[in-house]
C-alpha cells in the first residue's frame, strides 16, 4: 500500500508548508460526491490520527485515513501548471469511470 508524490507536488507541498508556518505534511482522502460518486479531498495534516495511513515520498509525508486508503491505494499525486491554472492531479489505478468534468470517479 502506498501513496506516491512526483517531484513537482512534493515541492509545491513543502512551499506551501513553508508559508503557513505549521504542519507535517499533505492529507489525501476521499468523499461522497458528484455524478461519479467520489471525489479526492486535500488538505495540509496537521496531525496523525489513530486512524490514518503515513508515507514518505520526496521528503514530504503523506497523511490518509484508513477508510479512504482502499478507493486511492496505488495513487500518484501530480502538481500541474497549465496556464493561469494549478492543481493536484490524481493517477489512480483503483479508477473504473469518472464522470464528464473530472471532479468525480468511480471505483
Amino acid at each position: 500500500m502506498a501513496i506516491t508524490l512526483t517531484a513537482a507536488a512534493a515541492e509545491r507541498v513543502r512551499r506551501h508548508l513553508a508559508e503557513r508556518g505549521r504542519g507535517i505534511g499533505l492529507r489525501l482522502g476521499v468523499r461522497k460526491t458528484g455524478c461519479s460518486g467520489f471525489a479526492y479531498v486535500v488538505n495540509y495534516a496537521d496531525e496523525v490520527l489513530p486512524q490514518d495511513r503515513t508515507f514518505e515520498c520526496c521528503g514530504v509525508q503523506v497523511v490518509v485515513d484508513a477508510d479512504s486508503l482502499a478507493m486511492i491505494d496505488g495513487t500518484e499525486v501530480d502538481f500541474v501548471r497549465q496556464g493561469f491554472s494549478e492543481a493536484f492531479r490524481f493517477r489512480n489505478p483503483n479508477v473504473r469511470g469518472e464522470c464528464g468534468c473530472g471532479e468525480s470517479f468511480n471505483v
